[in-house]
């Protein structure tokens, strides 16, 4: 029987420790993912920073990452190639021997009005973040079900959820990753793996840097956030990793929503 007293007395800090463990982020080198591996490298985790252009941007999280004493690798893959996905979770495991924690962040958000919508940039966004999440999953499973444990965080949004006028390729996508994690959670459970998502709502990146630029518009967009901001990649980031502590580990195929009530403003 595992032991269930994880977060008392003297064992409180540790319980949260992830010290020795691997986490593998997807899009790792820049916004929420680069706050989600600085988040797991404070708790003392091994990271993989995935990445696809920006090489100089990744070695310098993985720099700061072995500043901190623990291990870090970068590793270029577009995870929507199912080989390039393999290629991730095979260097991973070369250099680090497992993997513990998949976090499926990449992704890209852009759209139009329906009837103006090329069919690019609808296949575009279904390909990274609807088929780069299942590569990524595809490819890191059969690891985890050899060690008997894993956890798997899917970053997806208010839009999965509520949908979103103009972007319907964004919210099909991430509405799919909604559903691909209560699929996997009750598939993957029986094997020692966990499955949730985040769900942000707005957040400070660069993603976003555009619609904020706009005179006003962040303001506007502020005033319908029951707390009154927008996220920072850090706000997004614990909680990610939180579901990838000992505290987490009797949550399994849930949305965790972590924008600050948008989602029930719609």
């Amino acid at each position: 029987m595992p032991d269930t007293n994880v977060a008392s007395g003297s064992n409180l800090l540790e319980s949260v420790s992830l010290k020795d463990r691997v986490a593998l982020v997807t899009g790792g080198s820049r916004g929420i993912g680069r706050a989600a591996v600085e988040c797991f490298v404070k708790l003392g985790a091994n990271v993989i920073v995935n990445y696809v252009r920006d090489e100089k941007a990744a070695s310098g999280v993985v720099t700061e990452a072995e500043t901190s004493g623990v291990g870090a690798l970068a590793v270029q893959a577009n995870v929507s190639d199912p080989a390039q996905a393999q290629k991730l979770v095979d260097a991973t495991i070369q250099h680090f021997g497992r993997v513990d924690f998949l976090v499926c962040n990449a992704g890209i958000w852009e759209g139009s009005p329906i009837d103006q919508m090329a069919e690019e940039v609808w296949d575009r966004t279904i390909d990274l973040n609807l088929k780069g999440t299942w590569a990524a999953c595809h490819a890191a499973v059969p690891q985890m079900k050899r060690q008997q444990s894993g956890r798997i965080v899917i970053v997806s949004s208010t839009a999965g959820q509520r949908g979103e006028a103009n972007v319907s390729n964004y919210a099909a996508s991430k509405g799919g990753q909604i559903s691909f994690t209560k699929s996997l959670a009750a598939e993957l459970g029986p094997f020692g793996i966990n499955v949730n998502s985040v769900a942000p709502g707005w957040v400070d990146t660069d993603m976003c840097a555009d619609v904020f630029a706009e005179p006003g518009y962040r303001k506007s967009i502020e005033n319908g956030i029951p707390v009154g901001r927008v996220a920072t990649p850090e706000d997004i980031a614990w909680p990610i990793v939180f579901l990838c502590t000992e505290w987490a580990r009797h949550i399994n195929g849930e949305i965790l929503n972590v924008n600050g009530g948008s989602v029930l403003c719609g």
